[in-house]
């Protein structure tokens, strides 16, 4: 997570003993750039709630950005104004919201997943399985371990998955 910059080194650090998930830090780093960028390398603490009404404007009116990024790129400033520089932004920032519709999902049908997974090589076949079968993000099929399977009642222990929380997935049988 090194950066040229000491001040992108000091928040990264800063996350990761707070034990921030390394996709987050890579995240709020890169927004936080972005936005240091923006400013012509001006410092935030310099910075307040109109350079940050102006950056999130200029990603949808610009560079058409989706409500979803508009709102990750608000986190990361939110949290380097209240965690970073200790002064909280504003709750009433004036910006143009991305109105951009979401795009709905293009989902497989039944016969597309079978044909997709005689297909693949029996190495990936059960991780593959896994995630399609039980509903397991990438990290909680990486970081399964056997004691958490309960083939009796065929059920799956999934421990600090998104968000730092636990829950139960069902097991597909096939999987067994």
């Amino acid at each position: 997570m090194k950066t040229r910059s000491p001040f992108l080194n000091y928040i990264a650090e800063y996350m990761l003993v707070r034990q921030y998930s390394l996709r987050t830090v890579d995240t709020y780093l890169r927004w936080i750039a972005s936005y240091i960028h923006f400013h012509n390398k001006r410092h935030p603490a310099s910075m307040g709630d109109n350079e940050v009404e102006r950056y999130l404007e200029h990603l949808v009116l610009k560079q058409n950005v989706a409500p979803r990024t508009q709102a990750t790129a608000l986190n990361s400033l939110s949290f380097l104004y209240k965690h970073i520089i200790k002064s909280e932004l504003s709750l009433n920032l004036n910006f143009a919201r991305s109105k951009k519709q979401a795009k709905l999902p293009v989902v497989m049908t039944p016969e597309e997943v079978k044909l997709l997974m005689t297909h693949l090589n029996k190495r990936y076949y059960l991780i593959a399985g896994l995630m399609y079968g039980s509903g397991l993000r990438v990290m909680e099929a990486v970081q399964l371990r056997v004691k958490d399977i309960d083939f009796d009642y065929k059920c799956i222990q999934v421990w600090n998955g998104k968000g730092n929380k636990h829950r139960i997935v069902t097991l597909a049988t096939e999987l067994i």
